[in-house]
């Protein structure tokens, strides 16, 4: 079920009384519970009817008490565990799962893993209530959710900078949420945000960063390619090298399946990479500049590098910023 469709019967009112939300992006499942905290009960009603109870701290025998106690002059009482995880006698409340109070609205934050879905408990908690799997959003769908999420505020993101900003950001949508709304107080409605409003507002660089690296190495521009990591050796903060490696890989691995591709249109690509056409599109023109030889062996160096970051072999006394610029210097001759 749809995080949004949950949130929009919570807001009308029709509440379960059990959610049980867990999964690895810890996002949807912090939206779920404050729609909850501000929907299942009357401000004045709040003091005497919400418990909060944090998984390292739980005793199962003391949070069964407070799902059984009745509500103080209110119709329901309401009782959050955060950090389910740290839980480790779950399994101890399965009874209360098969037979949940009717006066209470039991909420279970179990975050960044996936609770066991063969176990007794699951199939009570779908029985009785909500069970919501909070997935990550793909890598691919990241510039997507976001123009999403920037529509719902009031504005329009060009694709370069909504690539800065998942490129930069990683994903992790409480991170992007966060900047964005930050963005949205200080530019106005109805304003198409683009690379120099986020080079601005947030310090991504608009000409210094792994996707600027990206499109130098695409065409191999050598000058621009080392400018950028040698803003990267002297700026550590903008990036690090497991994130360049990462990326650059990523690149390299969808530019070889564009070879091996039947159909070769702007279109056609975009849909088995699963990227946005813009990225499809420059993709295609790598292509030209980059045979299935090269890329084969571009992907071993960047394995190469990849075990010298995290110490394996002789790396000497070589900096973050060295091993960036030796490993460019090889991608690109």
């Amino acid at each position: 079920m749809d995080y949004k469709l949950i949130i929009k019967d919570i807001q009308a009112k029709k509440l379960e009384k059990i959610y049980f939300l867990h999964g690895e992006e810890a996002y949807f499942i912090d939206e779920i519970t404050k729609a909850i905290t501000e929907n299942a009960l009357e401000e004045h009603e709040r003091d005497f009817n919400q418990v909060i109870i944090y998984g390292k701290d739980a005793e199962p025998l003391s949070l069964m008490s407070e799902l059984k106690n009745y509500p103080m002059m209110a119709a329901r009482k309401l009782v959050i565990l955060k950090e389910a995880q740290d839980f480790k006698q779950m399994d101890d409340l399965e009874s209360y799962f098969e037979h949940p109070s009717d006066t209470t609205i039991f909420v279970v934050n179990y975050k960044y893993k996936t609770f066991d879905a063969r176990k007794k408990l699951m199939k009570f908690a779908t029985t009785n209530g909500i069970v919501f799997k909070s997935e990550k959003v793909k890598d691919y769908q990241l510039g997507s959710w976001i123009e999403f999420y920037l529509k719902t505020l009031g504005f329009k993101i060009t694709s370069k900078a909504s690539m800065l900003l998942s490129e930069f950001l990683g994903n992790d949508l409480g991170r992007i949420v966060n900047e964005i709304d930050k963005l949205a107080i200080l530019i106005e409605k109805d304003t198409t945000i683009n690379d120099i409003h986020i080079e601005e507002n947030i310090g991504i660089s608009k000409d210094y960063n792994v996707f600027e690296l990206n499109n130098a190495l695409a065409v191999k521009d050598v000058a621009k390619a080392f400018k950028i990591v040698d803003y990267f050796a002297h700026n550590p903060k903008a990036t690090d090298i497991i994130v360049v490696i990462s990326t650059v890989f990523n690149y390299y691995s969808r530019l070889m399946r564009v070879h091996f591709l039947q159909h070769k249109s702007k279109e056609a690509v975009a849909t088995a990479l699963k990227v946005h056409p813009f990225v499809a599109g420059e993709l295609i023109n790598a292509t030209k500049v980059y045979n299935p030889k090269k890329i084969a062996i571009n992907i071993a160096i960047l394995h190469e590098f990849d075990l010298k970051s995290k110490g394996v072999g002789d790396t000497g006394a070589f900096s973050q910023g060295d091993l960036m610029k030796e490993m460019v210097y090889r991608l690109l001759h």
